[in-house]
């Protein structure tokens, strides 16, 4: 067992995600940055649905109960392994009593713990993914306690790698929404030509820009969304469907993101600077 002496903002256990149930209303949930999540199961020689934690901008303190190996990726954040430093993409072995604690946030938003076999949280509609009405819980709490298999030994292929990180990379790839013709020449023009910075109004379910469009007057019967959709409110307010977000909605959606592009936007907090690229 991993047992949570310190829950950290808001930590979660993620895996690849919910599927198949979209048309009942349950959402994708899973990893918010699936390209770090990916690096760090792939140093461990995980499967690609292995379950890791998810950590949002404070980290917590865990104990480990059993040995095995761990890797971290994602957000800068500083942590150590019985008060010593380690560094991030990098396999390390702990043993039963280890403590591994979060310190300060360097760059990025949210950060991955990986261990060997992936973290056993239980599977509900066939993930391990925590969603709330869904789950028992809808994050980790103090004193909590997650499963993992006990791993003795293991000789990985690769014990640590140098990523190419896109924390500080501000551009999004977008390809056309179902709506984008409705957009007229002064709306196109600040779409893709102006920076937005991240609103206060940033999470799992979605992420809100601060700058707006102008406005509209079309309304549309509630249709299909899916993460990274980006919605056009009639008031001009750009909404970006996270991986928690809701499956249907009634505003116009005017771009969609790329798997990257919902990544590196996983990775921004308030006030942070985006911008959109049409691929």
């Amino acid at each position: 067992m991993l047992k949570v002496l310190k829950s950290g903002l808001f930590t979660t256990v993620q895996d690849t995600g919910r599927y198949g149930y979209l048309n009942k209303g349950v959402p994708v949930a899973g990893y918010m940055d699936s390209v770090s999540a990916q690096k760090v199961n792939m140093l461990l020689e995980n499967d690609d649905h292995a379950a890791v934690i998810e950590i949002t901008m404070t980290g917590p303190t865990l104990e480990f109960g059993e040995s095995s190996y761990i890797c971290m990726g994602g957000a800068v954040i500083s942590a150590t392994l019985n008060n010593e430093p380690v560094q991030a993409f990098q396999v390390l072995k702990v043993e039963k009593g280890d403590i591994l604690s979060y310190g300060k946030l360097k760059n990025g938003f949210r950060s991955y713990l990986a261990i060997k076999g992936g973290f056993m949280a239980p599977v509900v509609l066939g993930s391990r993914s925590f969603f709330s009405s869904i789950t028992a819980k809808d994050h980790v709490t103090d004193r909590d306690e997650i499963p993992y298999k006990s791993q003795k030994e293991f000789t990985p292929k690769i014990t640590e790698i140098k990523v190419d990180s896109f924390l500080d990379e501000k551009v999004l790839e977008v390809s056309k929404g179902p709506e984008y013709e409705m957009l007229g020449d002064k709306q196109l023009e600040a779409l893709f030509y102006k920076e937005f910075h991240i609103s206060n109004e940033n999470n799992r379910m979605a992420y809100q820009l601060e700058e707006q469009l102008i406005g509209h007057e079309v309304s549309m019967l509630t249709s299909a969304t899916l993460p990274g959709t980006v919605q056009f409110t009639p008031s001009g307010k750009l909404i970006i469907l996270m991986k928690d977000g809701q499956t249907t909605g009634g505003y116009p959606r005017i771009l969609q993101l790329s798997d990257k592009a919902i990544s590196m936007l996983a990775q921004k907090k308030y006030h942070d600077v985006v911008s959109f690229k049409l691929v």
